[in-house]
């Protein structure tokens, strides 16, 4: 079965580690066909430290081997207590990677000509995640490199290269894509592309090159093959609520939506 949301599924956020690497693959795959013999995509990426007080559930799995309390002859306190045994654990901060796309020229050495990102809600909270994506952002703009950030998920604070002040009000949609040109001469032009919950998801234009034609990615199909391959169908519970929650809004608008598909 298909998503039964007619562009983003908010559902999909909770699984957004597995979303996000589908979403990665399939755009290098069809953005490969459009881009001739002298360009190529490719997946790369970079490790951010997760701090254990920011967001305590896991997105990724992990292992931890603890000790309880000590070995040896059990302690008595000089009341004639016996001394409760604690629970030794270590708080670890864990490197997690974050894979992006990079098109190259194969004819320059593999000069970068566009980044294309899908933001992640660890690039929207504070911490190594955020401050690397910025640094990402300077990079690309003070090394006239095109950027193109798709941000699909609503969890924390929106870092794109375009601010919500700078929005007009119809702009202020749950879900924003936002495209830097390397080409203009203006370092603050920007393109955006609303992306309302309730709309089928834009295609939009990857700049390369000055002097070729920009690549298409129509975000509705590879949001609609991820949710395929996925299966999510299978595992999502469209009779709870979206994490995290909808607008009061999109939330009456989404119930109906789901009760008239039979999800609810």
């Amino acid at each position: 079965m298909k998503s039964p949301f007619p562009g983003m599924d908010p559902y999909l956020e909770p699984h957004w580690l597995d979303v996000h690497g589908s979403l990665i693959y399939l755009t290098k795959v069809a953005l490969q066909r459009q881009l001739g013999d002298d360009l190529v995509a490719r997946g790369e990426e970079r490790l951010i430290v997760e701090r254990p007080d920011f967001k305590p559930r896991s997105r990724y799995s992990d292992v931890r081997v603890v000790e309880h309390g000590h070995f040896g002859s059990p302690v008595t306190a000089p009341s004639g207590v016996a001394v409760a045994e604690p629970l030794i654990f270590d708080l670890v901060t864990e490197p997690i990677s974050q894979r992006f796309i990079e098109i190259r020229d194969a004819t320059t050495g593999g000069r970068v000509i566009t980044v294309i990102e899908f933001v992640s809600p660890s690039n929207k909270q504070p911490g190594d995640g955020r401050v690397q994506y910025r640094r990402k952002q300077n990079e690309c703009i003070d090394a006239r490199v095109n950027l193109v950030e798709i941000d699909l998920t609503r969890e924390g604070q929106r870092e794109l290269l375009v601010t919500e002040l700078e929005l007009p009000p119809d702009y202020l949609t749950p879900f924003l894509a936002c495209v830097f040109r390397a080409t203009w001469q203006k370092v603050g032009r920007k393109e955006v592309y609303r992306i309302p919950l309730t709309e089928r998801l834009p295609a939009i234009r990857i700049p390369l090159r000055a002097e070729d034609p920009d690549a298409i990615r129509d975000l509705q199909s590879v949001i609609d093959d991820a949710y395929e391959s996925g299966r999510y169908d299978r595992t999502i519970n469209y009779a709870l609520p979206a994490t995290p929650p909808l607008s009061d809004e999109d939330a009456r608008w989404a119930d109906q939506l789901l009760r008239a598909d039979g999800r609810r």
